[in-house]
């Protein structure tokens, strides 16, 4: 279905955390930094890469940051009268993978938890960016049990903001 990486890009929070009434529960500036750059940096200055999201996902953008800029965004959503000004509409996971063209480097599976779901029972998934928090937040949407086939995890880096440690990793496919 496509030639290019997928990669899903999520934080967790010390329980697999990731978001409450449709938002992220926590708030730090080092890690928001981190997904922009990951998310928007191409080795060839002419592609772009893309971002794939949930309705809930893109709804929780706040206007001014809304369409992700530097990449192209698709939002995926049942609704076939949704409309998301600056970003494509997309129907089903597959339709949204097919959007991907010879101008796309990368393409970034961002949320929420159904398309996170979606994301890792397809074999097209290259790897997960995990940013792992190390507390709990009040969360009521978990990220799902990673796949054992993506039993390679290398730790990035790590960081402190606020008093909240966080780790970065990529979990590839076990070779």
């Amino acid at each position: 279905m496509t030639n290019h990486k997928v990669y899903i890009v999520v934080a967790v929070d010390s329980e697999n955390g990731i978001g409450k009434d449709g938002t992220i529960p926590w708030h730090l500036a080092k890690e928001m930094k981190y997904f922009k750059e990951l998310t928007s940096t191409t080795a060839d200055p002419e592609k772009k890469n893309m971002v794939i999201m949930g309705r809930t996902t893109w709804e929780s953008i706040p206007d001014k940051y809304r369409p992700l800029p530097n990449r192209k965004n698709v939002v995926l959503t049942r609704n076939p009268d949704y409309k998301a000004e600056g970003a494509i509409i997309a129907h089903s996971y597959e339709d949204a993978l097919a959007l991907a063209d010879e101008d796309i480097e990368e393409i970034h599976v961002i949320g929420g938890g159904q398309i996170f779901e979606e994301s890792l029972k397809h074999h097209y998934t290259t790897g997960l960016y995990i940013t792992k928090l190390d507390r709990p937040y009040d969360c009521d949407t978990y990220f799902p049990e990673i796949p054992q086939h993506f039993s390679q995890r290398q730790k990035l880096d790590e960081d402190e903001e606020d008093g909240v440690r966080f780790t970065y990793y990529l979990y590839t496919l076990q070779t």
